[in-house]
């Protein structure tokens, strides 16, 4: 197949957003060249477009102090997505576990494999992570992408492309059940009625949850969840047989506590 155009979606400040072509990466050693089939918005997208920023870091500043006291370069224009499926279109020298054709999801967050959290097996809260999409690092809202081969995971062939592109999100869900300690006639309740909320409702549910309660501001959200097994529900919940749980799943910057 003949390489296209990499038309690129790339942001500039708040509201203007463009379509570019832009050069095609070649993979590193240890990276894959993907052709993008499939790429999710996700709130943190709408808020680099609507508003120019996502908490600290802003769109078109040169550096941002870091959590860490160290000055972080961010772009001065930015390549939105990180929900994203696609087709290995070339491989780094380095790269052994997969082979162009295969078809993937990504995990936009690259950890370095060698902090204290990395090495005791919480990648998640990497000190060094580098992830696609949010100012640190360009994402994938392109025709084509280079990212690690350790953090791109082959698809059954069952699996849709459509689908592959919400395994990120699925993973959020999952990881807030576990922490939540979600089982069988467990109660549960999902602060938050978007993407985030609705997908912890579906694990909540696989988990074997006996009550499952979603609490959402924005009523087409929450009217979603019906289609989901959900009723609207007024009064007490009642007792379940397992324990309770509580899924923060909002977007709303003044409610985020650390839940990792």
């Amino acid at each position: 197949m003949q390489i296209e155009d990499n038309i690129t979606a790339v942001l500039y400040r708040a509201g203007d957003l463009r379509l570019e072509k832009r050069p095609i990466s070649e993979p590193k050693d240890d990276e894959v060249l993907l052709k993008i089939c499939v790429v999710g918005i996700c709130g943190s997208d709408l808020h680099l477009v609507n508003d120019g920023r996502i908490g600290p870091k802003i769109v078109d500043k040169p550096a941002v102090l870091g959590k860490y006291g160290v000055a972080v370069e961010f772009h001065l224009t930015h390549i939105l997505g990180h929900e994203v499926s696609g087709i290995v279109w070339k491989v780094g020298n380095n790269v052994l576990n997969l082979k162009k054709g295969d078809r993937v999801a990504v995990d936009p967050g690259v950890h370095c494999f060698r902090c204290d959290p990395c090495r005791s097996g919480r990648g998640n809260l990497c000190v060094n992570a580098v992830f696609a999409g949010t100012l640190q690092s360009d994402g994938c809202l392109s025709r084509y992408f280079a990212h690690s081969a350790d953090f791109c995971y082959r698809l059954p062939d069952h699996v849709s492309l459509e689908e592959g592109a919400l395994v990120e999100l699925v993973s959020v869900a999952i990881h807030a059940c576990k922490q939540g300690r979600v089982g069988h006639g467990s109660v549960v309740l999902v602060q938050g009625a978007g993407p985030v909320g609705l997908m912890s409702l579906l694990v909540s549910k696989a988990l074997g949850a006996s009550k499952v309660l979603v609490a959402g501001l924005w009523l087409p959200w929450v009217m979603v969840t019906r289609f989901n097994g959900c009723r609207l529900h007024t009064g007490q919940v009642g007792q379940g047989q397992g324990n309770r749980s509580g899924l923060y799943c909002s977007g709303s910057s003044k409610r985020f506590g650390r839940c990792c």
